[in-house]
Formats: structure tokens, C-alpha cells, sequence
């Protein structure tokens, strides 16, 4: 038979006499077109190209052709099971390094090192840290420190009193236009901090050390630093 099928249907699936764009009741949705009894390989997918008309057929509203894709269309990328892969460095905090002597003034004040202004932010946190330092944290890192020790605190009394003494002394800061920030007298206090202080980067904090403290420490560290090295490294993978 030319142009029909046994059916009374043409060659691309259509009834004549049901008018233009109206499918037959043999013809199966999603714009699948009988061929020996076989679906069609560029059959349309409802939704990914703009739906189905009226007739089953699916289309792309770009083109208005059933089953296929809009010319410069690409297709959607998969997103990685793991959500931190692919992030890159756009999903790390910033890396502060460095050793700098800045003072604190008769008023509190002491200006934060030029390099770490950026990194650091203009929503800080001061609190008291180890060894009888101060911690200079970006928010966002201080607030991730807070919520794990939080979680462990729940069965662990050590944390419950680390968390208590660590957010009793925690406190906001902004710098100013000068890019001062000041460090509070209870602070000051804690860590033994007059006008001569160090400020070092250690990764995701800074630390605001008594100078006379700071060279006391590192001379004793440095002695046994390769020492630590055997101990320390193998423990994070290196």
C-alpha cells in the first residue's frame, strides 16, 4: 500500500481524516511512530523538551518539531554524589599565614595586618585560645568551631566546660576604616597582651600572642620541630 498502513493510517502515524495534528487511538503517547512494530530511536521525553501537545507528541517549543531537541540546546550536567566534590577552592576558608608585629594602642586598638584584612572580613570573632593566646577567627569559621564542639558537648563534660569557657569570652568585632579592631580588657587580661604583641596565621585562625610569650615558645618548639614532624605528619596523611 502506498502512503498508508493496513490500518488506514499514513506514514507518520496520523489518521487524514481525524485533521492535522490529531493522533489515531493506535498510535502510543510520547510520540512513539510504529515501524514494524518497534518505537521510533528520537522518540520525545515529556517535560524535558517542553511537554506533550495535544496529540501525545512531545515537543520542543524552540523549534515546534516533535522529538527533537532545540538547536544549541545542551543537555543538563550530572551533579556529583558528593556534594564537596567539584567545589574547588570556592568552598574552602581562607588560608592565613605569616608572622607580624603590629601594637596595641592606649585605647585597645590594634591594626590588623594588611594581608589578613581581606581574609579575615569584616564580621570577626576574638576568643580566648590555647596556650594563653587569643584567637582571631572569619565568623563563619568561629560559628563552625562552636556548632562541633556544641554537638560533642552533648555526652562529653570536658567539651561541656571547653564550650563554656570558649563562648563566655568570645566576642564580635568589626574594623574600622583604618582596619583596627579592639581587643577587649578581659582579653588583654588572658592572654597578657600589652603594647608589644605578635599576630601569626595559623591556617583558618590568627593568634594574637604576648611577644615576650611568643619568642619564648617558639624558641622551645623549634628545638624539637622535626621531631614533631615524625609524630604529627603521619597522623593527617603525609
Amino acid at each position: 500500500m502506498t502512503g498508508e498502513t493496513a490500518n488506514g493510517l499514513n506514514g507518520n502515524g496520523f489518521d487524514p481524516a481525524a485533521g492535522a495534528g490529531q493522533a489515531a487511538p493506535s498510535v502510543q503517547a510520547a510520540g512513539m511512530q510504529a515501524t514494524n512494530g518497534m518505537p521510533m530511536a528520537n522518540m520525545a521525553m515529556p517535560g524535558a523538551m517542553g511537554g506533550m501537545n495535544a496529540a501525545g507528541m512531545g515537543y520542543a517549543p524552540a523549534m515546534g518539531v516533535p522529538g527533537q531537541m532545540p538547536m544549541g540546546s545542551q543537555p543538563m550536567a550530572m551533579m556529583p554524589a558528593d556534594p564537596s566534590q567539584g567545589m574547588g577552592q570556592m568552598g574552602l576558608p581562607p588560608l592565613l599565614l605569616g608572622t607580624y608585629t603590629p601594637k596595641i594602642d592606649a585605647k585597645g586598638r590594634m591594626a590588623l595586618p594588611a594581608r589578613m584584612r581581606s581574609q579575615l572580613g569584616t564580621g570577626l570573632v576574638m576568643a580566648r585560645g590555647q596556650e594563653r593566646c587569643v584567637y582571631l577567627l572569619p565568623a563563619m569559621e568561629f560559628r563552625r568551631i562552636a556548632m562541633q564542639i556544641q554537638r560533642t558537648s552533648m555526652g562529653n563534660k570536658a567539651a561541656r566546660d571547653y564550650l563554656r569557657v570558649f563562648l563566655s569570652g568570645a566576642v564580635d568585632q568589626d574594623p574600622d576604616k583604618q582596619g583596627r579592631v579592639l581587643v577587649p580588657q578581659m582579653l588583654r587580661d588572658y592572654a597578657n597582651l600589652g603594647s608589644d604583641i605578635v599576630v601569626i596565621g595559623v591556617g583558618t585562625r590568627a593568634e594574637i600572642w604576648n611577644r615576650e610569650a611568643w619568642e619564648s615558645y617558639l624558641s622551645d618548639k623549634e628545638q624539637g620541630y622535626a621531631d614533631i614532624a615524625d609524630d604529627v605528619l603521619p597522623e593527617v596523611g603525609l
